[in-house]
């Protein structure tokens, strides 16, 4: 989230920082551990299914149209976005810390490429999923997360481009909007959990996971983060104190919700399954 983490150094004096960096690196901080979470939860239930069971063992995992008989390229298809999330989830952050690109510049070099390698990969996909396999969900999710897909392969070749010209500060910025759509399927999982919590469910049809709050948050999923990530870079480049504050607080407020969706989650979802893999 925070330029700040990508610019200026790591330091952790917070205290004597201006309030926007204490708010944009506190919501990095609970962002990355939300994320390494969800990382474990992938590679540690996922990947022994597939070393054991090899493609079939899909249909035991908690995927919708996990596995169908016969669709080897779209069996195939899913087995490789799943497990791409490992190094899309757990590598992005690590190419927003400006000590690891100070220090290891080579190692940021090839993660960067494996990520937009990986993250281009993982979204034709999932593209190639959603318009392929028969009741994969509604249109309008399908309309949703398909958006996110092109989003995400638009986000990569910009960056890259930026990357190859040397404009670093332009390269950043769109390293950061990659970061935002490549976790959507984290924001997705932690933003149900928060509106589950703080509104019981209003909008969601448990049974058949459609309704309005469905429908809509396949977009916010992306569309959120994005905005609240140019409304950052606004108030940072503002030179109004009032602009900062107020960017501060609503940062502040959205790393509280968003923590209450990675407990949740992390209680309930991820860690249960974990724990149930490794016996």
């Amino acid at each position: 989230m925070t330029e700040a983490v990508l610019a200026g150094r790591w330091r952790l004096s917070f205290a004597t920082e201006p309030a926007l960096d204490v708010s944009a690196r506190l919501w990095f901080l609970v962002a990355t551990l939300g994320h390494w979470i969800f990382v474990a939860y992938v590679a540690g239930y996922y990947a022994p299914l597939l070393v054991q069971g090899g493609l079939q063992a899909l249909q035991k995992a908690h995927l919708f149209n996990g596995y169908i008989p016969g669709d080897t390229v779209g069996n195939v298809a899913v087995a490789g976005h799943v497990l791409l999330a490992v190094i899309i989830l757990g590598g992005g952050p690590l190419q927003l810390v400006p000590q690891i690109r100070a220090r290891f510049p080579t190692f940021h070099h090839w993660l960067g490429r494996t990520y937009i390698l990986t993250a281009v990969t993982s979204a034709a996909a999932g593209l190639y999923l959603i318009w392929t396999r028969p009741l994969f969900g509604a249109l309008i999710t399908n309309i949703a997360t398909s958006i996110d897909g092109v989003l995400i392969i638009v986000f990569a070749g910009i960056a890259l481009r930026y990357a190859i010209a040397r404009d670093i500060r332009t390269h950043r910025r769109w390293a950061m909007r990659l970061f935002m759509v490549t976790g959507s399927v984290w924001f997705l999982r932690v933003g149900f959990r928060t509106w589950d919590v703080l509104t019981g469910g209003i909008g969601i049809d448990e049974e058949t996971f459609t309704g309005p709050f469905v429908y809509a948050w396949h977009f916010g999923q992306y569309l959120l983060p994005l905005a609240v990530l140019e409304l950052y870079f606004r108030a940072r480049d503002s030179a109004s104190a009032h602009h900062r504050s107020a960017m501060a607080i609503g940062l502040f407020a959205l790393t509280v919700l968003m923590t209450i969706g990675i407990v949740q989650n992390a209680r309930n979802s991820w860690l249960p399954r974990l724990f149930e893999s490794a016996y």
